[in-house]
């Protein structure tokens, strides 16, 4: 008699393991599920404001002032990246000019790649300038989408604290430069940035 009772208990037993082993299989599906629709959406490739104005004032340094107003504004109107870059750039004109530059590109999902970047440009200054800029990137959907040609858009200049704003666009991916002292003039300048994975004196 007992060892049926036994018998019984130990039956009883079996479905509950399964029952707890499928459980926990269902959250674990369900948490990997939660985090691969976050990857589909960009959520976890995107950069933080705070984040992005830390890494700012230490690549400026005193030159600073103002880039977390910059950023607080390309937050604003464009929401939080998924890439950005920091580098340095040369430029030079007179009514046409040209400008060089180069950097590193963070992603979360790509780690870090070298970057270079140059373009033609149209407007009313004169002179040349070296700078430092920050681009934040939106939209990127792979490395690879950033190596082409970006136009300006219209009325998306601001000036603020030695800083200046502007933003290129293609195929729905947004180039935001935030640059140092005169490479703010970008703001009367028209002309476009084109990306590439190696250096070339080739403006266009």
């Amino acid at each position: 008699m007992s060892s049926n009772i036994r018998g019984a208990r130990s039956a009883s037993a079996v479905p509950t393991r399964r029952a707890m082993l499928a459980g926990l299989a269902g959250t674990l599906l369900i948490g990997l599920s939660a985090r691969a629709v976050e990857a589909v959406e960009g959520r976890p490739g995107t950069f933080r404001p705070e984040e992005l104005v830390d890494n700012g004032h230490r690549f400026f340094g005193s030159m600073s002032r103002g880039l977390a107003q910059l950023v607080e504004e390309a937050t604003r109107r464009w929401g939080e990246p998924n890439g950005y870059i920091l580098g340095q750039e040369a430029s030079g004109a007179i009514v046409g000019g040209v400008r060089y530059g180069e950097g590193t590109l963070y992603t979360r999902n790509a780690g870090q790649r070298r970057i270079y970047w140059q373009g033609p440009s149209i407007g009313f200054d004169v002179g040349g300038d070296g700078d430092r800029t920050m681009m934040l990137i939106y939209n990127l959907p792979s490395v690879a989408g950033l190596y082409r040609r970006f136009g300006g858009v219209d009325g998306s200049a601001y000036l603020v604290g030695g800083f200046g704003m502007t933003a290129v666009t293609a195929n729905n991916v947004v180039v935001v430069p935030i640059r140092t002292g005169v490479g703010a003039r970008l703001g009367i300048n028209i002309g476009y940035l084109k990306f590439t994975d190696r250096p070339t004196w080739n403006p266009f």
